[in-house]
Parts: structure tokens; C-alpha cells; sequence
């Protein structure tokens, strides 16, 4: 029979890996889906890094939809002259840029 502090223990492990699986698969899906060419997390490559993407939009209520929009249209002028491709072409669904785009928002 399990103890309090063993069902703790295996409580917080799940919930832990749970998060942990979860933050990580949304970084596997903006690998596969080409994002990680142009952005990193904390450093600026082609495009902004995105932490500060997250810091920018910070608060914004409009944020995840207005960003999924961007992922998947493109734009310029926000971040530079360099010019986001629109990412619809590339293969990248609604369900996937507001996916994405909820990813880099919880990046703090």
C-alpha cells in the first residue's frame, strides 16, 4: 500500500512531467514546423527572440489571435525591414500557429 507522501511524491512527478511534456512538444512543434530558422528562444537571429516576443505582448488580450494572424500571413515593420513569410504556405495550420503562438506567449 502506497503512503501520503509516496501518492505525493508519484502526484507531483505526473503533474511535473506533465508540464515539462507539454512546453517541450510546443519547442518540437516550432522545430518542425521551421521556426527555430529565423528565432530562438533568448537570442536574436533573423527574427526576434522569442521571450521577447512573450515580453512585448505581455497583457495584450488580443495578443494570441492577432500573433496566430502574423504566423500565418506574414508581415513586416514590428521587429526590423526582414519580412516574416507567411507561414500558411509553409505547411503551418490555424490549430498549429495559435498553438505556437500560446507557446512563445508563456515564455516569461
Amino acid at each position: 500500500m502506497f503512503s501520503t507522501t509516496k501518492l505525493f511524491i508519484a502526484f507531483f512527478m505526473l503533474i511535473f512531467c506533465s508540464v515539462f511534456s507539454v512546453a517541450h512538444a510546443d519547442q518540437a512543434l516550432a522545430n518542425a514546423k521551421g521556426c527555430m530558422a529565423c528565432h530562438q528562444i533568448d537570442a536574436k537571429k533573423i527574427g526576434p527572440p522569442f521571450r521577447t516576443v512573450a515580453k512585448q505582448y505581455q497583457g495584450q488580450k488580443d495578443a494570441l489571435e492577432k500573433l496566430s494572424n502574423k504566423v500565418l500571413d506574414g508581415g513586416s515593420g514590428v521587429w526590423g525591414q526582414v519580412a516574416m513569410p507567411a507561414n500558411r504556405t509553409l505547411g503551418v495550420t490555424k490549430a498549429d500557429a495559435t498553438k505556437l503562438v500560446a507557446w512563445v506567449l508563456s515564455l516569461k
